[in-house]
């Protein structure tokens, strides 16, 4: 399978409106940043989303996305779900229902602010079509096994998610003790990096590194960065196995 990073930016995108920093005015694509999200395409054509960002047609656009198959959602703040009525078009050229998979909470979220979305196939496809899943345990997407696998995001605990050996790990700030079984083996991990300095609600550089150097996967890439964050003063100090994330990235797993 492959994934694809749609956005690696953080919740005000990069470059951030009004800055002038080297980040904001840099002119190497892998500094402008939309809003965190990916897709995961597997073999035979189908796609999983991770996250509807408020970006979600331009990133479409950009990857010539013609499909999604399902999505996962991480959580359900502004930058990762408010892009949630752009799945209309793929409900449109696939005339199929989508189904989502979250956690309790995320999904009575969903249900409350974003119910219109959440119908059955009619001869109209004006609005989503989609239908919403709670998952507590591993479970079945598009042929593939998807693990969910709890973290911390602040005082709120939201779902980081496995999918074979890869794994996605955004607006995470730690991880519980018994999470960490879940992580054994993994080959790719995307995982937040805020920023440099801490948050009370996302790992930093350093700490996205310890997190890294546990897990101990042999590949892994950044995301969800702030614009202080520039591609090649961080890419050039960090480990070998370690490298930032940019939109349009293309990982082979």
């Amino acid at each position: 399978m492959q994934l694809t990073i749609l956005g690696a930016g953080s919740s005000a995108g990069t470059p951030a409106v009004g800055c002038t920093c080297a980040t904001c005015v840099s002119i190497d694509p892998r500094n402008k940043r939309t809003r965190c999200s990916s897709i995961v395409t597997l073999d035979d054509g189908r796609v999983i989303l991770i996250d509807t960002s408020p970006d979600l047609r331009q990133q479409a656009l950009r990857e010539q996305m013609h499909r999604v198959d399902a999505v996962l959602y991480t959580h359900t703040h502004a930058d990762h779900l408010h892009g949630i009525d752009d799945l209309r078009a793929f409900c449109q050229i696939s005339r199929r229902q989508i189904p989502l998979y979250s956690y309790p909470e995320a999904i009575s979220h969903i249900q409350e602010k974003f119910g219109y979305t959440l119908r059955e196939p009619s001869d109209f496809w004006d609005l989503p079509v989609l239908a919403a899943h709670v998952v507590e345990a591993p479970f079945e997407v598009a042929g593939q096994i998807v693990t969910p696998i709890p973290v911390m995001h602040g005082k709120i605990r939201i779902y980081a998610y496995r999918i074979g050996n890869l794994v996605y790990m955004t607006d995470v700030s730690a991880i519980p003790e018994s999470s960490f079984a879940w992580l054994q083996g993994v080959e790719v991990l995307l995982i937040d990096c805020l920023r440099e300095t801490p948050h009370p609600t996302h790992v930093s550089v350093s700490e996205s590194l310890d997190l890294i150097s546990r897990i101990g996967a042999k590949r892994n890439v950044l995301i969800h960065m702030t614009h202080e964050l520039e591609y090649h003063a961080l890419q050039a100090r960090l480990p070998d196995n370690v490298e930032v994330g940019y939109d349009g990235l293309q990982l082979h797993v």
